[in-house]
């Protein structure tokens, strides 16, 4: 036959041990085990990280992964109770961010992470000359620029073939813009064209100087063009003057190519 007892209070034994109960041991009215919640006296999402031991949740009560956001409150997760590959605002970043820095972003709800490269205006590039370049009269030539100012991903050939070519995995739309002056001592200059090329042939032609009944010794020409560049796409510039003994004025005010890629276009 079950037998039932009934008490109004259990008391301690002594104020060391308290009263055990089927291996839990209750003291001033706060269960005492190695392997329990320390508290006073808790709600839904009030226990914090400091009264959370590595013992402290119960495996009978918990499993991995069981405690849910109700018992969380949505203050006590804190940036010290992360691990430093989670991103938050524990460090400052003094500088600009690396090309592989990271973001995180919502791509339609869904939390994702993206390169700072890819919300710069990179990859972006200038070159110019250094020393003027002498052309044969009316002879289509390769505008050999000899120095580099940037090149942020290293897209620059330099001697030889000077081109530019789109790094692998930044194709995209291109602002590009090229200046070229042209010179001659003998004040005889009657043409000037300049020629942007792409993958090797002819993708824009500006003459800046056609004449037959008066000559010039100095024609500055420059242009501006947006281009849609796939992967090891690349960039020439040509000119031709007609002119004794003609040139390319040798310095960065008179002759560079410059180009970067539009975020967003």
């Amino acid at each position: 036959m079950a037998s039932e007892i009934k008490v109004d209070t259990i008391s301690e034994k002594t104020s060391a041990n308290g009263v055990t109960i089927d291996g839990v041991s209750l003291k001033d009215s706060k269960i005492a085990t190695a392997n329990s919640v320390d508290s006073d006296a808790y709600v839904d999402g009030s226990i914090d990280a400091v009264h959370l031991s590595a013992n402290s949740v119960d495996s009978d009560a918990y499993v991995d992964g069981s405690i849910d956001t109700a018992h969380i409150d949505a203050l006590q997760v804190t940036g010290a109770k992360l691990n430093t590959d989670v991103i938050s605002a524990q460090t400052e970043l003094a500088a600009e961010p690396a090309s592989a820095d990271e973001f995180m972003v919502s791509d339609g709800g869904v939390l994702k992470r993206v390169d700072f490269s890819h919300m710069s205006n990179t990859p972006a590039f200038r070159v110019k000359m250094t020393a003027s370049q002498s052309i044969t009269s009316d002879t289509l030539t390769l505008t050999a620029f000899d120095s580099t100012t940037f090149d942020t991903d290293s897209g620059w050939t330099g001697a030889s073939t000077y081109k530019w070519t789109v790094p692998a995995g930044k194709a995209g739309k291109y602002l590009i813009s090229v200046k070229l002056g042209s010179y001659t001592a003998s004040n005889d200059m009657t043409g000037f064209q300049m020629e942007l090329y792409k993958n090797g042939a002819r993708h824009i032609m500006q003459i800046l100087a056609l004449y037959t009944d008066q000559s010039l010794r100095h024609c500055p020409g420059s242009f501006t063009t947006l281009e849609d560049l796939s992967d090891d796409d690349y960039l020439q510039v040509y000119c031709k003057i007609i002119a004794t003994s003609p040139y390319i004025k040798g310095n960065e005010e008179n002759a560079y190519f410059e180009g970067y890629r539009i975020i967003g276009a």
